[in-house]
């Protein structure tokens, strides 16, 4: 059985509040967490996916997300 693949998603959301950028991030599928946090980055959330496609799907619908300035993704080593 194929484990799946987790990826932190750091965000620099555009001026404003960051709250209502996460709760929209937490919609997508496969995104169990989303923290507001300090720092260069506004936003990081955490995704466990099944193939490496889904990660480009992800990364599409957070920059379609109206407020977001960039994206840095981490996929996990396992």
């Amino acid at each position: 059985m194929q484990m799946p693949i987790s990826v932190y998603v750091l965000i620099q959301v555009e001026k404003g509040e960051p709250w209502p950028v996460a709760e929209k991030i937490l919609e997508i599928e496969g995104v169990k967490t989303a923290h507001i946090v300090t720092g260069q980055y506004d936003i990081i959330a955490f995704a466990e996916l099944n193939e490496l496609q889904e990660i480009k799907d992800l990364i599409k619908r957070i920059h379609r997300m109206e407020g977001i300035q960039h994206t840095q993704t981490a996929v996990c080593i396992q």
